[in-house]
């Protein structure tokens, strides 16, 4: 989208500009429009897209300034140039710039407008417009806001905004790599409702949350040992342990505060944990055996973040802001210490879209190179297991996430067009639909660049990661395979064994 922006101002001064200034004041402006508002524009940019002051009045002690400009020279970045450049000659007949406020601000965008473009919460927007074409937005903000960068940021917003909207309205692209052979069901029911009727997994009581008995929990750790002899051992991931609750620092440098905020559960603190603070809150409950959650609101802090929602954010301050050491490089680790959280947003369903789950997360990190070898060793691994040893209908398909898109980080040549993510679906024979029930993503230099990690070469870092989601395993699984354990696959019924059953109800 093409940007316009008309900005006008108010300096206020330390006392009234003498008569003798005024011509002096004239020439400034003269000098900024002419010659100090094109530094650093190329010669073929038209005055018209460069910042040009357009009316410059002095009244009292106080002067209005309206700028307007294209996209070079912004009508702000050219305000800031002119108060600098009127400082030093105002400081000749004693005369200060106390504060700049701004009077009016306004943007507006021509290009093409998507039908269902959604503008009406932007903040620092008091009013906006659209019309064939075009998009106005009436600005309030402070000359701090305009320092900051504000009027930029609502450009480039709009325009992602735009970008989302034409790019399909879908959350990802999607083009089919592989397909395995169609192989024969021995099972067409719901496998969650199996589960439930033999007691392998009941309702927790929070929202998408179950309490896995032993067989559930073993088929868990029937696939985790698999993973950790077919992929972990071979490919030489070590474990680590990564925090999952994760503060907003961590999300703002992940880039996942542009958009998470509908699928996050969000953590805060108590106030103090003086008891007396809280007394009232258990004295309500011990009266009326109700958690008074409007009185906790009011007696907490935050929130400072949220639970963990995608594993691998919160591994990245133990590197941030250093440089590591080419020969310590591919580095592959990976975390299983605990469960991730997210708040399904489009509807909770059996054990496969749940808010609360169970994955081990691999993670690497690399030159290009090194890190495209990683994922391509981990597709070998993963058409084996689902081939040979879990014997799924499966198939693999390369999916640009739209957050990839956003950021300008798809395509290109070499190793870059590799930047990406491939899921992996399993088909659900009751349904006939299939299940994303596995992924390898390759994120280029977006983690890297946003902690500020370098190697030591100078040359690009990348990452990669891997989330092997246990309950989505198993939906797949237990879909195709059924629930009766002599009939799976070999390796899988030795490492599944005979799993316990603990409680029996009268």
């Amino acid at each position: 989208m093409q940007p316009r922006f008309s900005l006008t101002a108010d300096l206020v001064l330390s006392r009234e500009v003498p008569e003798a200034a005024l011509p002096e004041i004239d020439r400034a402006v003269q000098e900024a429009n002419t010659t100090l508002f094109r530094r650093g524009v190329p010669r073929e940019v038209p005055d018209r897209e460069v910042g040009r002051i357009t009316s410059c009045t002095v009244s009292g002690p106080g002067m209005t300034i309206t700028l307007e400009s294209g996209g070079y020279t912004r009508a702000h970045d050219a305000l800031f140039r002119f108060r600098k450049h009127l400082a030093g000659l105002l400081g000749r007949h004693r005369i200060g710039i106390r504060e700049i406020e701004v009077r009016d601000y306004l943007i507006e965008l021509q290009g093409e407008i998507p039908e269902d473009l959604r503008l009406s919460t932007l903040p620092f927007v008091r009013e906006v417009g659209i019309g064939e074409g075009r998009i106005t937005l009436a600005l309030s903000v402070s000359a701090a806001d305009l320092e900051n960068r504000v009027p930029d940021r609502l450009v480039r917003l709009v325009e992602e905004k735009a970008e989302a909207a034409a790019y399909g309205g879908k959350a990802e692209h999607w083009e089919l790599l592989y397909e395995s052979p169609k192989r024969e069901s021995r099972f067409r029911e719901d496998p969650t409702a199996e589960m439930i009727r033999r007691g392998w997994i009941k309702h927790a009581l929070s929202r998408g949350q179950w309490i896995h008995g032993a067989q559930s929990t073993r088929l868990f750790r029937t696939f985790e040992s698999l993973v950790v002899q077919e992929i972990i051992g071979p490919l030489g991931f070590t474990e680590m342990i990564f925090p999952k609750l994760v503060p907003w620092e961590v999300w703002m440098k992940s880039g996942h505060a542009k958009g998470v905020y509908p699928e996050i559960y969000y953590v805060s603190t108590p106030k103090t944990r003086d008891p007396a603070y809280w007394e009232e809150v258990a004295d309500h409950f011990k009266v009326t055996g109700e958690v008074p959650v409007n009185l906790i609101r009011d007696k907490v802090d935050g929130p400072i973040g949220g639970l963990c929602y995608a594993q691998c954010p919160s591994f990245w301050p133990f590197i941030g802001g250093t440089t590591l050491a080419n020969d310590c490089l591919p580095a592959r680790i990976f975390d299983r210490s605990g469960t991730s959280h997210r708040y399904e947003s489009g509807g909770i369903h059996g054990i496969e879209r749940v808010d609360e789950f169970h994955r081990i997360e691999l993670l690497w990190i690399g030159t290009p190179e090194q890190t495209v070898e990683t994922a391509d060793l981990l597709h070998e691994r993963y058409r084996h297991l689902f081939d040979e040893v879990l014997e799924l209908e499966w198939r693999s398909a390369r999916v640009t996430p739209w957050f990839m898109a956003q950021e300008g980080i798809i395509g290109g040549e070499g190793t870059s067009e590799r930047i990406g993510t491939t899921d992996y679906e399993a088909c659900l024979p009751y349904s006939g639909d299939w299940l994303e029930f596995q992924n390898v993503s390759v994120n280029g230099d977006k983690y890297p660049r946003g902690f500020n990690v370098k190697v030591q070469s100078g040359g690009d870092l990348w990452s990669g990661c891997s989330g092997i989601g246990l309950e989505r395993w198993t939906a797949a699984f237990l879909a195709q395979k059924g629930f009766d354990v002599d009939a799976w696959p070999a390796e899988i019924r030795r490492r599944f064994g005979d799993a316990p059953e603990i409680f029996r109800f009268v």
